[in-house]
């Protein structure tokens, strides 16, 4: 009796052994997926940093466009339609920036959300 006590002493710490080697393997892909997640955002950040930057020069570069063909039009040197196609261009480009500063708040709230954070 004594022998069949010990195998089913081994069998239970092999099971025991197993379900935590599995715990424990499950808790380092947690780990690392959440690692990948800040790294992912961060990074994301920091792209949408630097295109913001980059369409904020542009939006003034069309703004300035924008004042100069209005000038013209009101001297009279240009038509309507230079002035439209420069409030065109001037929209389109602050929609662009607008639309990469919401990008870089959902790409704030994921990185709160990674860092563990309640959004």
């Amino acid at each position: 009796m004594e022998l069949r006590g010990r195998h089913v002493a081994l069998e239970l710490a092999k099971k025991a052994q197993a379900q935590y080697d599995a715990s424990a393997a499950g808790y380092r892909q947690t780990v690392l997926t959440a690692f990948q997640e800040v790294e992912d955002n961060l990074a994301s950040l920091r792209i949408l940093q630097q295109e913001a930057s980059k369409q904020d020069e542009a939006v003034a570069s069309a703004q300035k466009t924008l004042k100069l063909e209005l000038d013209q039009y009101r001297i009279g040197t240009v038509g309507y339609l230079e002035v439209v196609t420069a409030q065109s261009t001037a929209l389109a480009n602050e929609r662009t920036a607008v639309d990469l500063a919401r990008r870089r708040m959902d790409a704030s709230v994921l990185l709160v959300k990674a860092l563990g954070g309640i959004w």
